[in-house]
């Protein structure tokens, strides 16, 4: 079971370094406004604010991969919980205020993350 933790707290950690990479870099380009789903004049517009946003997640994934490598095994799984607890929380206010799908992409994958890993407390 221990191992099925870690890929699933690796994974969401994956996940956050790409919308890290997604809005800090490509974030105007056409990949980028495909995904986010907005026009070259707004994403030029908000181009700072989305790097900040991918700064946020880059450092929820940074906490998600201190917990995978801590070298207390307890304690890093208390880190993982509340990195991915973070996320759940962030994920649900994400998809109530931005888009819905948030829910589906972030809450949800850190809320299954968060009980494999609560399961090995």
């Amino acid at each position: 079971m221990a191992v099925l933790s870690s890929v699933a707290t690796a994974l969401i950690a994956l996940l956050h370094v790409y919308i890290l990479y997604l809005q800090m870099f490509l974030w105007t380009t056409p990949r980028g406004r495909k995904t986010f789903k907005t026009t070259l004049e707004y994403a030029e517009g908000t181009r700072v604010l989305a790097a900040n946003q991918g700064l946020y997640n880059g450092l929820l994934a940074a906490g998600l991969i201190w917990g995978l490598i801590h070298p207390f095994d307890l304690f890093g799984r208390e880190i993982q919980l509340f990195f991915l607890g973070a996320i759940t929380v962030v994920g649900l206010y994400g998809g109530a205020t931005a888009a819905r799908k948030i829910w589906v992409v972030q809450m949800l994958p850190a809320m299954i993350a968060f009980g494999i890993v609560y399961q090995e407390l």
